[in-house]
């Protein structure tokens, strides 16, 4: 079987078992020096780039993200969020590109030099997108990062170094570690994407998501807000005055939120950003 006999039949069999038929390209081009023109003018040299060996492992991991529902993405092994190059395994939750967006927010928000040159924290930081991306947009700030699971903190620190970003790591719960390094009333901003999905939903999730993906990272309780409250009882503690926060959640989450953080008393400012698809997906706030 040539490449394109191949490429054809598993077309079919993405269509098949419901699975994005773009993630086939995604794959090819991610494991092989093609382009997508390549691709899409079905260009005769292919079949030459693709070696038995090349298509033999693009079969392997294709069937696997077929039978098994793996994500692409922990096949591989890596994903490029923003312009991050960022290692991935089942010990992290896989960056959406809607949660890029935060660090938009942020840089439009906080333009002050007490936010550039501040120390700020990414609470459950996974994979450490966020903090790194921080740490790139604000070369003179402290940026901290916190994780429960140490697997994961090892790959944050993996994808610090690989990106060339200086974060520190911390190990320990949401504000734990926080305190044990003095950081009472000195943080310009804490940014988070806690665990928002209520308990009952994680096991109905994608297969992707539900059989994949670490539930430490995704159940957030009862109602999916058990880490946010968290973070909006105990932020003011080691904010600065008008220090920035923000979290991502899930759809129909933000008025809750908002709520939330207004009965708290100790916010000003308190913003709804919506994502890409126009879904209410941060609520951000000062601290008054």
């Amino acid at each position: 079987m040539n490449f394109w006999e191949w490429y054809d039949c598993n077309l079919s069999a993405a269509q098949q078992e419901n699975v994005q038929i773009f993630e086939l390209d995604w794959l090819i081009l991610r494991l092989t020096s093609l382009d997508k023109l390549d691709l899409r003018l079905r260009s005769p040299d292919i079949a030459q780039k693709i070696t038995p060996e090349i298509l033999t492992k693009l079969d392997q991991l294709w069937q696997k993200r077929l039978s098994d529902r793996v994500p692409l993405q922990y096949l591989v092994g890596s994903v490029t969020w923003r312009d991050l190059d960022l290692k991935v395994s089942p010990d992290v939750l896989i960056p959406r590109p809607e949660t890029e967006l935060i660090i938009d927010i942020v840089a439009e928000n906080c333009q002050d030099s007490m936010y550039e040159n501040g120390v700020w924290v990414d609470l459950g930081t996974g994979s450490g997108a966020i903090a790194i991306a921080l740490a790139q947009k604000f070369s003179q700030a402290e940026i901290h990062a916190v994780d429960y699971s140490q697997a994961a903190l090892e790959i944050a620190k993996t994808n610090s170094n690989r990106n060339h970003q200086q974060v520190q790591f911390h190990h320990g719960s949401w504000f734990e570690p926080l305190a044990n390094h003095n950081l009472e009333n000195k943080l310009a901003g804490i940014v988070s994407n806690p665990p928002y999905i209520p308990s009952i939903e994680v096991v109905n999730l994608q297969p992707e998501v539900t059989n994949h993906e670490p539930h430490l990272a995704l159940d957030g309780g009862d109602d999916g807000l058990d880490a946010i409250r968290e973070l909006i009882n105990n932020a003011p503690q080691y904010l600065i005055s008008g220090g920035f926060w923000i979290v991502e959640l899930m759809a129909g989450q933000a008025e809750v939120v908002r709520s939330l953080l207004q009965i708290n008393g100790r916010y000003t400012n308190i913003q709804i950003h919506q994502d890409y698809a126009a879904i209410k997906r941060f609520v951000s706030a000062n601290k008054k």
